[in-house]
């Protein structure tokens, strides 16, 4: 990638002189071109900066990051590195590793100028923006630009209402742009052909069951009725998915759809690619933060006050406000009020982006919304050591890989429930375990896992480790090769039918193919399963059941559909699934 733009001069300073010499501009950079290079989400990010004495006057970027994602926060860091001169930039909403990558490189090469670095990292003082309060008026406004958020918009659009979204984050995608991608649907189309049986009835027990019968049993039973008909409706707006599913972590069963396009970008692709062609009815604000919602003398919500850089933003509308702010995953303090379930949470990462804070759930708590099953917190044990991130996570599929302690030894079912894997995960030492796979998971170097990174690039990384035979792997990873061995033994032996000392039931290939690949995980917070409660329509209820009028919301913001625990795969189905309900419910309102 290749991205050249005149950059702003930068501000002229003086050196003292003596007599009457004209003042000199004192040099910022040594003229020249400079390379400076850091590790991003799937490898080198490299940059080639070209300067003269005053300004950037050319980048060139060579990385491989996430299509869709992590090229898009590169470009506008590059953009914005070239107007400004300066390390002192914003980093991109859920493209984290990506950013902090461009600036270090960034960092490197203007070293390498002679440039004094510290200084560049100041933001300039200038002269304060002047801030002005604005009025806006729209049917139907939506807090968040998420998946559900966007969803939402989409759905309310072509319901035939005008729609404002406003977005905290620089950047529209939420928790949706950095997922793992798998959306759950009973889809005979895709699973026949894999000799796969299911059912709507299954996929709803499974569910209700799944979550200990703590989910509104109509809430659930419209997630799984709406859950195919929502990928029908995604596919008509051009969102492409794979021709066969798969079980994802804690699904219980292979219904798990996977997009064509990597990580979450194709269900915000698509939407912003619908909103982007019909504009003049559907705006987008970023970098404006919902603040409280306003309730008409009748109790009717009519709209909501947020703040920009810019000053108050007051939204009017006339059909209603969907909230879908999400959950609060990345909000320690509001994890740590609610937990009762696991052990304190306080030091334990999450992989949501840093705006799940649960924004939604206070406002809508303050204008008497019932707020329900806040306790209900999932944890995964799928979290990278260092960032608790999904990525580098080497599974493709529940069936055909093992998770080993740092004795060796097998000590859960793979394929049960995510509370199940994630407690038995926390009674090993160190809360931490290896995933275990083959080649049928890996045929080929560059085969690429749930998150677009190839199991070279991670293996080159040191995220995850290779090895001919499995003593070998052992020796790597620091576990007894006799266990190892022995734990493998025994799984094969239950692919080919004996029974399971765990009792596990899915399986497929036998991993005894070399190369084998080791990759470490430990838990992660990833889910927070209470808040809003709604009803089926999607409209909120006060603390006495009561419908609050002109209020919906969608996503992870509720609570009440996934019970104590929420099946792996289930949460983009709900997002897609209650966000397409709120924005169609929204625009029918009188």
């Amino acid at each position: 990638m290749a991205v050249s733009l005149g950059a702003c001069a930068a501000p002229e300073t003086t050196v003292p002189n003596e007599g009457n010499e004209t003042p000199v501009e004192e040099s910022v950079f040594t003229p020249g071109t400079y390379e400076g290079s850091a590790k991003g989400f799937h490898g080198d990010v490299v940059l080639t900066v070209t300067v003269n004495e005053n300004e950037i006057t050319e980048i060139v970027a060579d990385h491989t990051e996430t299509e869709g994602l992590g090229d898009n926060a590169i470009d506008e860091m590059i953009a914005s590195a070239m107007e400004k001169d300066s390390l002192a930039l914003d980093m991109m909403s859920g493209a984290t590793y990506s950013s902090e990558a461009f600036l270090a490189a960034l960092e490197m090469a203007l070293v390498k100028a002679g440039a004094d670095v510290e200084k560049l990292k100041v933001k300039e003082a200038g002269e304060e923006a002047v801030k002005e309060d604005i009025t806006k008026d729209t049917e139907v406004a939506i807090i968040g630009a998420g998946g559900a958020g966007l969803s939402a918009a989409v759905s309310a659009h072509q319901n035939g209402a005008k729609v404002i979204v406003i977005e905290k984050m620089p950047n529209v995608g939420g928790n949706t742009i950095i997922s793992g991608s798998a959306y759950n649907a009973v889809d005979e189309k895709r699973q026949a052909p894999q000799g796969i049986e299911d059912s709507i009835e299954k996929f709803y027990t499974q569910t209700y069951e799944g979550g200990d019968k703590q989910g509104d049993p109509e809430l659930v039973r419209v997630l799984v009725e709406n859950a195919y008909p929502t990928i029908e409706w995604l596919e008509s707006l051009g969102m492409e998915f794979k021709d066969t599913v798969f079980t994802v972590l804690g699904a219980l069963w292979p219904r798990s759809h996977k997009p064509v396009e990597p990580l979450g970008t194709g269900y915000i692709n698509t939407y912003m690619n619908y909103i982007n062609e019909h504009s003049d009815e559907i705006e987008i604000l970023t970098e404006t933060e919902a603040k409280e919602l306003v309730v008409s003398e009748d109790g009717r919500v009519t709209g909501f006050i947020a703040e920009s850089k810019n000053g108050k933003v007051t939204v009017n509308a006339s059909k209603g406000v969907i909230v879908a702010t999400g959950g609060f995953g990345a909000n320690v303090e509001m994890r740590d009020q609610y937990n009762t379930i696991w052990p304190a949470l306080t030091n334990i990462k999450t992989t949501n982006h840093k705006g799940a804070t649960g924004d939604g759930i206070v406002m809508a708590e303050k204008i008497n919304a019932s707020i329900v099953q806040m306790e209900n917190i999932q944890l995964l044990p799928m979290g990278d050591p260092e960032t608790g991130s999904l990525s580098g996570n080497i599974e493709q599929g529940v069936e055909n890989r093992i998770f080993v302690n740092s004795d060796g030894n097998r000590f859960v079912d793979e394929g049960e429930r995510r509370d199940v894997m994630t407690n038995a995960l926390m009674e090993q030492e160190d809360s931490m375990m290896w995933v275990i796979v083959d080649q049928h998971s890996y045929p080929t170097g560059d085969t690429v896992n749930n998150f677009n990174e190839s199991i070279d690039s991670l293996v080159e990384q040191g995220r995850a480790f290779k090895a001919d035979t499995l003593e070998e792997l052992a020796q790597q990873i620091g576990v007894s090769p006799e266990n190892l061995v022995k734990s493998v033994e025994a799984f094969n032996a239950a692919v080919d039918g004996a029974t399971d000392e765990f009792g596990r039931t899915l399986f497929m290939h036998k991993i005894d193919t070399a190369p084998f690949y080791a990759g470490k995980r430990v838990p992660t917070v990833h889910h927070t399963m209470g808040g809003i409660k709604i009803t089926p329509e999607t409209r909120v209820v006060d603390v006495n059941g009561v419908v609050i009028p002109g209020l919906f919301a969608a996503g992870e913001v509720t609570g009440g559909i996934h019970g104590a625990n929420r099946l792996g795969g289930n949460a983009l189905t709900d997002v897609n699934t209650f966000g397409r309900i709120a924005g169609a419910q929204a625009a029918k309102e009188n």
